[in-house]
């Protein structure tokens, strides 16, 4: 058998490059397994622990298990826990740990994160992150957590014991001294904005231990109580003093309003409009205008009309009394005057007010300005056979109604122009018809002059508004023909005389006392407005009067005599009056009834006449019949 050779090296340098590559092969291999080995050794080492190179803040975590890497970071950082912090408000105050207050220190997850460097499922991407950290390293930031729920609620203990409700301002009256309370101030803990303050403390590296609550206020309402207050004082100060005159100019002693009166009258209101109040100082002085009031007559002045005489020749009015200006107590200003001087702390002394009355009928006006140019109607009556003191009253009477003035659409009352009767204003004794009886009293005769005004009323054709009957024909009052049915009785103060000037024209009452022929004249001046017709009486149902009567009078002597009532029959009296305008058309036909009763003679004798004795007979007769 052949063997074949070995070929020849061809050259001498290719085998020691053989050599050489193998000796490489055999250098990396080693060097790959002492890599590899080490590589091992290394994951071994680390297996339970951070990676080298890796740092929390300033602290070196790197070869730590992770109970070493927390308790390292625990001893350096968990005094932030027990940071304490204050918190302050005046003299008072509070303090809460910075873990009481929400902080803490999560040592566990940042040890968790640092060993997640390195140790991850993803072996390539684990390889690379321990390269870095080894080569390069890597710095973790210290973080603390912060739960503001827990600082809030630490907070809202903190806002109850802090909370103070507003007091407005106030004012009230305590006897005559006016009180004022200034209110309080409102303090609420601001919660949210003292969170954020306490948040940026408790997280800062520059520990920050005094926390600024943050309270927000709101201060009284003071409203206008001091000035109230003041007002209250000056009405109180001093009394007051009112000051007046009476109706003949001499002053009299001042009136005192005392303190408590006015106390009495202070009213102190606080008046609301929205969010705005306002104290209001008034005055109630109701009672004291009730009591102005009744002074007022007392006080007050009337204005005195002119009386005037009327010329028909001139047309002209002459003064029978002159006109005079009057005074009325003003209340209203008085009251109003009372009220400045109680809040003016200088002017305690008040004048009453008063306004002037002036006359309406004076002695500047014409008898034209008023309408006033002829004759409209006048009546007479008499009175032949009256008693003196009758025909003083009459006189009186009829001068108290003399001059009188009455304007268009006025009603004329008898009794108010003529005054009281009473003997201090010059009336007699007479003889009057009371209770069924003519008896004696003061003023008689004054019925002949009512009856006479308000004849004179009638036939002038003015609106008669009261009118009352005697209760029985009056003799003197159908003297001369004149028939019955026209009478008019007064009675103060129940049973008057009234009637209207129902046309556009003033009239003027004149009144004329004829003694010499025992006669009483009423006239009415005006302008003519119509024409008055007035028809004769018609009478029916007369009833003849009872028989005479006689009483006894303890004056009069045996065979004396006096008569004290006269004889009258009983009558149905109607009596028409037709009116008729300027061109002769009837306006209206007016009607007065009157019903007289039968009326008996009546004689005073003296006692013991035989007289007596008939009468008392017929007066036993006239009860046995009953």
């Amino acid at each position: 058998m052949n063997a074949l050779p070995f070929p020849a090296p061809s050259a001498p340098w290719l085998v020691r490059l053989l050599r050489f590559a193998i000796l490489a092969f055999m250098f990396l291999s080693l060097l790959s397994l002492l890599l590899g080995a080490g590589a091992l050794a290394f994951q071994i080492a680390i297996q339970d622990r951070i990676v080298p190179g890796i740092r929390v803040a300033d602290i070196d975590l790197g070869g730590l298990t992770r109970e070493e890497a927390a308790a390292a970071l625990l001893e350096r950082y968990q005094h932030r826990e027990e940071t304490r912090y204050a918190f302050h408000d005046g003299e008072r105050s509070w303090s809460a740990t910075a873990r009481e207050l929400g902080l803490s220190f999560p040592a566990e997850a940042l040890v968790e994160r640092a060993y997640s460097i390195g140790h991850g499922k993803d072996s390539r991407r684990s390889l690379r992150e321990q390269a870095a950290a080894w080569f390069i390293g890597a710095n973790l930031p210290a973080t603390l957590e912060f739960d503001p729920s827990v600082a809030r609620a630490f907070l809202g203990n903190l806002a109850a014991e802090i909370k103070r409700e507003r007091r407005d301002a106030s004012l009230w009256l305590d006897g005559l001294d006016a009180r004022v309370d200034q209110g309080a101030t409102g303090r609420k803990l601001n919660i949210d904005a003292t969170l954020l303050t306490l948040s940026a403390a408790i997280l800062s590296e520059n520990i920050e231990r005094e926390i600024a609550l943050v309270i927000d206020e709101s201060p009284p309402r003071l409203w206008n109580v001091a000035e109230a207050a003041a007002k209250i004082e000056t009405a109180l100060s001093t009394p007051i003093h009112l000051l007046g005159a009476d109706r003949n100019g001499a002053l009299l002693t001042p009136w005192i309003i005392s303190q408590q009166q006015i106390r009495a009258a202070l009213e102190v209101t606080l008046h609301a409009d929205g969010e705005r109040r306002r104290y209001e100082v008034g005055l109630d002085l109701s009672a004291l205008e009730r009591y102005l009031a009744t002074l007022s007559p007392a006080l007050s002045k009337p204005a005195v009309d002119g009386r005037f005489d009327f010329d028909p020749q001139t047309g002209n009015l002459t003064a029978l009394s002159p006109s005079a200006a009057g005074r009325q107590l003003n209340v209203e200003e008085t009251i109003a005057r009372l009220e400045a001087a109680i809040f003016d702390s200088v002017n305690r002394r008040v004048a009453m007010g008063f306004e002037p009355l002036t006359p309406r009928f004076h002695e500047g006006l014409t008898a034209a300005e008023l309408g006033i140019t002829e004759l409209v109607s006048e009546a007479t009556t008499y009175y032949w056979g009256s008693w003196p003191n009758r025909r003083s009253n009459i006189a009186l009477g009829a001068g108290k109604l003399n001059g009188i003035i009455i304007a268009p659409g006025e009603e004329f009352s008898f009794n108010d122009h003529l005054g009281d009767i009473t003997p201090e204003a010059g009336y007699l004794e007479g003889s009057v018809i009371l209770g069924g009886a003519t008896v004696t009293g003061i003023g008689g005769g004054i019925c002949q002059v009512s009856t006479t005004m308000y004849r004179a009323a009638f036939g002038g054709g003015y609106a008669i508004t009261e009118r009352n009957s005697h209760g029985y024909r009056v003799g003197y009052y159908e003297y001369a023909n004149a028939g019955p049915g026209l009478d008019a009785a007064i009675w103060q103060p129940e049973i008057d005389l009234r009637f209207q000037n129902n046309t556009p024209y003033h009239l003027l009452i004149e009144s004329s006392f004829l003694g010499a022929k025992d006669a009483l004249q009423f006239r009415i001046y005006s302008t003519r407005h119509w024409r008055t017709v007035i028809e004769n009486a018609v009478i029916s149902d007369i009833v003849p009067a009872p028989a005479e009567k006689y009483v006894e009078a303890e004056d009069l002597y045996s065979g004396q005599i006096r008569q004290i009532d006269y004889a009258a029959d009983g009558a149905d009296v109607w009596v028409y009056r037709n009116v008729y305008d300027r061109a002769g058309n009837l306006v209206k036909r007016d009607q007065v009834f009157t019903r007289y009763q039968p009326w008996q003679a009546v004689f005073e004798v003296a006692p013991g006449d035989p007289r007596l004795e008939v009468e008392e007979e017929d007066e036993g007769e006239a009860a046995d019949s009953n």
